[in-house]
């Protein structure tokens, strides 16, 4: 029979490279040891240092480095799993998804639909490798149904994922991964990964946050949206 492994990721988590998040990497690794996670995925946004310094310092808690970010592209928000540089923000949606491919790594779309929070809107979603159907942080369940009965009308793979701003927050979703040919997750890596989420080949799950925090970090992200839509406009080639 062949080897096989099943591995708990939570592969949307911001540490403190993020403008809206805190935690140093090194409390989320260890938070995610000791509440039985075998992978996460530092996912800052449009920032990549701290995520390669994650995967980097993963096996020293026993966990698979799995390097990654959350882009901005030109039509929302695009997780890029598995690349070890950072994709240039702001440019199409497709054409970000391309160079993520060329990279190595996976394009998620998070969160998607959720204007607020800079989700990809369902028409400009014309091709991805997987879907972001459970997130943790979500104001409702809506988004989260709609977002999985998009993903298997398209055939799109399906992934949950925490989308924490704090160790606390960690692995209050996850994605579950059976990956082929290894026999223990000392022998993963980020490839393994990888693969297995564009192959389809997972299982979610997951709770959202309790209301009066989805509550707070859904009015937080209203004020940045709309201090966003106030301001001067700033040229694309000044744009970091």
């Amino acid at each position: 029979m062949d080897s096989e492994v099943t591995v708990a990721i939570d592969p949307h988590v911001h540490s403190e490279g993020s403008h809206d998040a805190s935690e140093p990497v090194e409390l989320l690794l260890e938070q995610a040891s000791e509440i039985g996670l075998d992978g996460i995925v530092v996912t800052d946004h449009d920032e990549i240092e701290e995520s390669l310094r994650a995967a980097e310092l993963a096996p020293e808690y026993g966990l698979v480095g799995i390097p990654g970010v959350e882009v901005s592209t030109a039509a929302g928000h695009l997780l890029a799993i598995g690349v070890e540089e950072r994709p240039e923000p702001y440019r199409p949606f497709d054409e970000t998804v391309e160079t993520v491919r060329d990279a190595g790594g996976v394009a998620v779309v998070p969160h998607p639909f959720q204007r607020t929070r800079h989700g990809v809107r369902k028409r400009r979603i014309t091709d991805c490798d997987a879907v972001e159907v459970y997130n943790a942080w979500l104001f409702t369940g809506y988004r989260n149904r709609r977002a999985r009965k998009f993903a298997a009308r398209r055939g799109y793979p399906g992934v949950a994922a925490s989308d924490a701003h704090s160790a606390a927050s960690l692995g209050r979703a996850y994605t579950e991964l059976t990956v082929e040919g290894v026999d223990s997750t000392a022998a993963l890596d980020a490839e393994d990964v990888v693969a297995t989420i564009a192959n389809g080949e997972a299982n979610v799950h997951g709770r959202r946050q309790p209301l009066h925090r989805s509550t707070h970090h859904y009015l937080k992200g209203a004020s940045k949206r709309f201090r966003y839509a106030v301001r001067p406009a700033v040229p694309t080639f000044l744009r970091s």
